[in-house]
């Protein structure tokens, strides 16, 4: 941006910040003169908030409804704020990097600012907009979790049970469905012990394939270590709580899912992906545009495979800060953080990641990967704001999102994570 254009911009900006009374003009402040008055560069976001309003759910002869909040209104010069520099941000730094899907910035339940840039199938003209859904790969993590987590609060299960005791082949002592929630299981991760063992590439390998390794094949599987000694990321966990969902549901995971969380949020672009779906599924690019065909991995689910929109995330977002779904002692469980051997204030609890800080002040987030899709869900459950940032084509500023957590709070910058 040349200087003539950037004094002209700081000029409005600030004219509307003087206009701001708190509590909102502190953090806008703080975040503006830390990454563009004094660096001269501003990252990115996407926010979207929750609202607090007391709901109800209702019900139908055929499934519960959720009823979400209603947005909570919001200044306008607050609004009008937000959106010019959430809108800086987009067209000279994420749109620029070749960006190819959508954000969404809402606070309160409002959407401040949404835009969509690309084409869901290159050399097409199908442009991707608010109903395009894309793979939000690791991100669909928080959906497994959450749906494990009701199971528990419905007294259908116990997360201190050991996975054996719903799958009595699985020889694993101290495994429990717990450690398979925070990721500290012990378990290797199926992505690469699948291939070590010599499955064909074109035949395509399920959750159940998953676990029938682990049980049979356990004596040719590297890398197994004692559970509950330390944190260390797995899908392998999340394949099997989706095993996990099924047995105690009796109902296939995309469907369970379908069933009791996306009809009834209202989430009708979002879904599991099942060979029945293909015709739906947006496909993935490299970075220089080039699409990353299909693996032997696409039908494992649990840990990926969930196909969403932002506007459909911000509704998950809603449902989960309403209590309707998961209850608020149900939800503090989840947000606990369970790996504290190493200092610092990354950690992981139930399904979520989150930043860690004094005086329990964290954020909650979770990033996703898979093959050239990359997402970013951040809630700020204090400041009633979350970040969303969905692509199909390669692009790792899209986790540079963190950076405008200024916009919302002073903490300071933090480092990224793929998933």
């Amino acid at each position: 941006m040349k200087k003539k254009h950037t004094e002209q911009f700081v000029q409005n900006i600030g004219s509307g910040l003087n206009t701001i009374k708190s509590p909102f003009k502190c953090g806008i402040t703080a975040y503006f003169e830390k990454y563009f008055l004094k660096s001269g560069i501003i990252l990115t976001i996407v926010v979207l908030t929750l609202c607090q309003c007391k709901s109800h759910t209702k019900k139908t002869t055929a499934l519960i409804k959720y009823e979400l909040p209603i947005p909570e209104k919001l200044p306008s010069a607050y609004i009008d704020t937000i959106n010019k520099i959430t809108n800086f941000w987009y067209e000279s730094f994420l749109k620029r990097s070749g960006f190819n899907g959508g954000i969404l910035v809402a606070k309160n339940g409002n959407i401040i600012f949404e835009k969509y840039n690309g084409v869901a199938h290159f050399r097409s003209t199908d442009s991707i907009n608010s109903s395009t859904p894309l793979h939000i790969a690791s991100v669909s993590k928080t959906f497994t979790a959450m749906a494990v987590l009701k199971l528990w609060q419905d007294h259908l299960l116990n997360i201190d049970d050991e996975l054996s005791k719903y799958f009595p082949g699985f020889d694993y002592p101290g495994v429990t469905i717990k450690t398979l929630l925070n990721h500290r299981s012990g378990l290797p991760n199926y992505v690469y012990f699948i291939d070590e063992l010599g499955f064909d590439r074109k035949s395509p390998v399920t959750n159940q394939d998953v676990l029938n390794c682990l049980i049979s094949r356990k004596n040719e599987i590297k890398n197994i270590n004692p559970s509950n000694r330390h944190f260390s990321y797995c899908n392998t966990n999340f394949a099997l709580l989706a095993l996990l969902i099924e047995k105690i549901t009796k109902t296939p995971y995309p469907e369970y899912l379908k069933r009791s969380i996306f009809e009834p949020a209202g989430m009708t672009h979002t879904f599991v992906f099942t060979p029945q779906e293909v015709a739906r599924a947006i496909p993935s690019y490299d970075w220089k545009g080039m699409e990353i065909g299909n693996s032997n991995l696409e039908l494992v689910y649990g840990d990926k495979n969930i196909y969403s929109t932002p506007q459909d995330l911000l509704k998950w977002d809603l449902l989960l800060s309403s209590n309707q779904y998961l209850s608020k002692v149900t939800l503090e469980e989840a947000y606990k953080p369970y790996s504290n051997e190493k200092a610092g204030i990354r950690n992981y609890g139930l399904g979520w990641r989150m930043y860690n800080f004094p005086n329990d002040y964290k954020i909650i987030y979770h990033n996703g990967w898979w093959h050239g899709s990359n997402a970013v869900f951040i809630r700020m459950i204090k400041e009633d704001a979350t970040i969303i940032v969905i692509g199909n084509k390669y692009n790792r500023n899209i986790y540079k999102a963190k950076e405008l957590i200024g916009l919302f709070s002073q903490l300071n910058s933090t480092e990224d994570e793929e998933e």
